[in-house]
């Protein structure tokens, strides 16, 4: 794949927005709308089920599909063509706009602190760089652009 099209894949932070729970063109989204469709007023089964079958996890009927409805709606176009809407705290973009680079490996101040990441994904961060790093952007994009983000 083209270093164009893995930077269309990939923020600057080295996630793929293309497996995130907020692009607008993800098979989140895409899975997610087709499942509402598939569903369809399904809300009156839900109800009727919990006794009927006897299964009370239908009873969490509402707040599944208030989830789909999320996940079906959401409209990210990723990183590199639009604000995070899934991390608001996160400044990378910003930052490597800032300092002239694609990712946060390639600055000469990697890493630092100025990213706005949680710990955990603060330390995710890091491996991403540190494995783009060292065995290639292209390499890391074939390593993981089949597989979930989460």
């Amino acid at each position: 794949m083209s270093y164009n099209k893995i930077l269309n894949n990939l923020g600057p932070c080295g996630l793929n927005c293309s497996k995130c729970a907020a692009f607008v063109e993800g098979s989140i989204k895409k899975l997610s709308t087709e499942l509402q469709e598939k569903l369809g007023n399904f809300d009156a089964y839900a109800e009727r089920f919990v006794d009927l079958l006897d299964e009370p996890v239908f009873k969490k009927y509402p707040d599944f599909k208030e989830m789909l409805n999320h996940f079906s709606n959401v409209e990210c176009k990723g990183c590199r063509n639009d604000e995070c809407k899934l991390f608001t705290s996160c400044k990378v973009k910003k930052c490597s706009k800032d300092h002239s680079v694609d990712f946060c490996f390639q600055c000469t101040e990697f890493p630092c602190s100025k990213h706005g990441f949680d710990e955990h994904l603060e330390k995710r961060w890091i491996d991403i760089q540190n494995n783009m790093k060292m065995n290639g952007i292209e390499s890391y994009f074939d390593e993981i652009k089949d597989l979930s983000r989460y």
